[in-house]
């Protein structure tokens, strides 16, 4: 299915030319309106309900009874008038507890049916670019999670898994998952769950689970190593692809899968065509054998690093760095896939690293990082994202979210649909995408890191331990 163009007329007032936008562009601008409608809605029946459960308010009505009985009577038709907010009591113990009764018999305030709304016409316009969206089965799951029927939901979903296997049912929803995620969360009658759904809503980064609404915070008592660093010798198959090694995004990816996912990072140093010593730092994602295991590359440091910047894996890499005895000043590309993206981002956000070294590119793979800003605006950063890999959107900015690039930001994104989810998430697909002529990303990529051609003088891998 593809999108037909509407054409807007232009201002009179102002005489601009008139623009032309294409249908899944508007209905992204018009669910940007309806959140912020919901969310003001839900701020409003939040400060109604602390003025009317206020101890102010009720010392007040005991000096004045008429005055108290008409505000409580006033404050209530506001809170549960369907013809407005609805049932829109929330915030402290009192609109909690009225919440929690709204969820449980299906109460649907204004602001909740306005974020369905806005959830719905994301998924919608998603469903423009994504046409596996647009098939029967999958229409009629997002249809079942946007009303709010699980059951059916789940059906379909398993309909869904048997038809097309678990990896094609991912890569079809993965471009909505947020945003099935969150509706979920807005309408089943668990009401702890709600904050991840607002905080999706409004383009940011979920700090609780989206099933029991446990704060992502508990992650870092999982996750309290220093981080330590030790120098290892390359095995064999390590060594082999090292030797191909080579001033190019596809010649990085292939060493990055070469280095797995048990803990190793890797530290080039390169005599560069105009006679400098630069550096280059190549950083692997999550091992996902167990949930947390003695390395940085976890599940659990995984979620950590996407919340926070001061994590295990920063530190054991800037121990890197110090035990390498990389000289203060020197010019650094790190180059990250998955949680190696997440952790090269918050070394752009660290203090000591940036005041320490000449932090020159971060190229990301594949992964979350948009709710991050480095602390130096001349570092540019790069991100790359296969639009069927799931994990670039875990940081909220999903395909199918209104939020922008970041100023000074490259992202460089395609449809490669060789690829389901998970293999579209592995290094090696995107250095199979890259590597072909379909996406002629590769060569923008290589002109932005031109600085660090020239000769590799080391190639040290360091194994990264919690503590």
């Amino acid at each position: 299915m593809t999108d037909r163009t509407v054409t807007v007329e232009a201002d009179a007032g102002t005489g601009a030319p008139a623009a032309e936008r294409t249908e899944a562009e508007l209905m992204i601008a018009a669910s940007v309106l309806l959140a912020d409608a919901a969310l003001a809605a839900r701020r409003t029946g939040a400060e109604l309900t602390a003025a009317a459960s206020s101890w102010r308010v009720g010392l007040e009505a005991l000096r004045r009874p008429g005055w108290g009985l008409a505000t409580a009577l006033s404050a209530a038709r506001a809170l549960t008038n369907p013809a407005g907010l609805g049932l829109a009591a929330n915030g402290g113990v009192v609109g909690e507890t009225f919440r929690s009764l709204g969820a449980m018999v299906r109460r649907r305030p204004a602001c909740v049916a306005m974020a369905v709304d806005a959830f719905a016409l994301r998924i919608e316009a998603a469903t423009r670019d994504h046409p596996n969206l647009a098939e029967p089965l999958a229409r009629r799951l997002t249809a079942a999670v946007v009303a709010g029927r699980r059951v059916e939901a789940l059906r379909t979903a398993r309909e869904l898994v048997d038809l097309m296997g678990v990896t094609r049912t991912l890569t079809t929803v993965s471009p909505v998952i947020m945003e099935l995620l969150a509706l979920n969360g807005l309408l089943d009658e668990n009401p702890t769950n709600d904050s991840f759904a607002w905080v999706t809503l409004g383009g940011g980064v979920p700090t609780s689970d989206p099933f029991f609404g446990l704060p992502a915070g508990l992650i870092r008592h999982f996750n309290p190593g220093p981080g330590r660093a030790e120098r290892v010798p390359p095995d064999a198959t390590l060594a082999r692809v090292l030797t191909r090694s080579s001033n190019d995004i596809v010649s990085y990816l292939d060493d990055i899968s070469a280095l797995g996912n048990h803990g190793l990072a890797l530290l080039r140093r390169v005599h560069c065509a105009d006679g400098a010593t630069r550096h280059v730092l190549l950083l692997p994602g999550t091992s996902f054998g167990r949930v947390t295991n003695s390395t940085p590359q976890d599940l659990v440091g995984a979620f950590d690093g996407v919340l926070r910047t001061d994590t295990t894996y920063t530190r054991a890499v800037k121990n890197l760095l110090r035990r390498a005895g990389v000289p203060a000043g020197s010019e650094l590309l790190v180059v990250g896939h998955s949680l190696g993206g997440i952790t090269a981002m918050n070394l752009a956000c660290d203090l000591d690293v940036v005041t320490t070294y000449r932090l020159t590119h971060v190229v990301t793979v594949g992964s979350p990082i948009d709710n991050k800003r480095p602390l130096d605006p001349a570092v540019r950063i790069v991100s790359l994202v296969n639009k069927h890999d799931v994990i670039p959107g875990l940081d909220g900015r999903g395909p199918a979210a209104a939020r922008d690039v970041p100023d000074g930001w490259l992202e460089l994104t395609w449809l490669d649909e060789r690829y389901d989810y998970p293999l579209s998430h592995a290094p090696q697909a995107y250095a199979g995408t890259l590597s072909g002529d379909s996406v002629p990303h590769r060569g923008q990529v290589n002109a932005l890191l031109a600085a660090y051609e020239g000769e590799i003088v080391s190639n040290q891998p360091y194994q990264l331990l919690d503590k």
